[in-house]
């Protein structure tokens, strides 16, 4: 299959902090990839990166087949980029967020645009109200919506649902399904490890600047210990999992 984005040995620093020493993973075309990581390990510092938002210090990057420091504008068109949190205008209403949008993207009819979308995210309802009123769920379904703008054939969706409730969790869950399903590429970062097992088609394991695994659910359980037969064998979760493998990497560094 082919790679929607590939990242050879990475590298980026700020000041004397070394985030990023050598990162390598490549993504494939219409599969959700997952980037799993602590709060300070470079996952958003790789996304800004792919995203053309900040240049790295060493490596390539290339998104869509497109170098993301030498042909930024090119990988722009390709993709869209969900953060942390929610950029909605509040003074506007859901629908003229959505309008705003597509006439900045130049889509031919942006009401119809606006339409289309408020339907498909369930949003009709509250589609003619302040976003300064909507639960953090509505705001989260109307930023993806409005990222989904313009088809975007890769989406980075950066730690979506930090801050969510887990009905609005379990919500975008199934959004980030569904673009997958439509055939959109989707670059996922979470500390949520529950979240990369039940969306993510590979995983990747980011610690201390380098992807130290990366594989399918399954692969990465090959890695763990092999479970004690008591009664029933028990499957690790991909929590145990995660901090296996980050003991077992600090272990050998000692």
């Amino acid at each position: 299959m082919e790679a929607a984005i590939e990242v050879k040995g990475l590298r980026k620093s700020f000041k004397d902090a070394e985030v990023l020493k050598g990162v390598d993973f490549e993504v494939k075309r219409g599969e959700i990839f997952a980037l799993l990581g602590s709060n300070g390990a470079g996952k958003t510092t790789i996304v800004r990166i792919l995203a053309t938002l900040l240049q790295q210090d060493g490596g390539t990057a290339t998104v869509n087949g497109f170098d993301v420091a030498s042909k930024p504008e090119q990988v722009r068109h390709a993709i869209s980029l969900t953060g942390q949190f929610a950029a909605v205008d509040e003074l506007l209403t859901g629908r003229e967020n959505l309008i705003m949008i597509a006439k900045l993207r130049h889509q031919k009819n942006p009401r119809q645009v606006a339409d289309d979308l408020l339907n498909r995210f369930d949003l009709n309802d509250a589609a003619d109200r302040k976003v300064s009123a909507y639960s953090g769920g509505m705001r989260r379904r109307l930023d993806i919506a409005m990222s989904l703008i313009g088809k975007p054939q890769l989406i980075f969706l950066d730690e979506p649902t930090t801050g969510l409730d887990p009905e609005a969790r379990t919500e975008a869950w199934k959004i980030v399904k569904e673009l997958a399903d439509g055939g959109t590429t989707v670059f996922l970062t979470t500390q949520y490890l529950d979240e990369a097992e039940q969306l993510a088609d590979r995983i990747a394991i980011l610690h201390k600047g380098r992807i130290i695994a990366q594989g399918t659910l399954e692969e990465l359980k090959k890695l763990f210990p092999p479970a004690k037969t008591e009664y029933v064998e028990k499957q690790p979760s991909l929590e145990e999992i995660f901090l296996a493998i980050i003991g077992k990497k600090e272990g050998k560094q000692q």
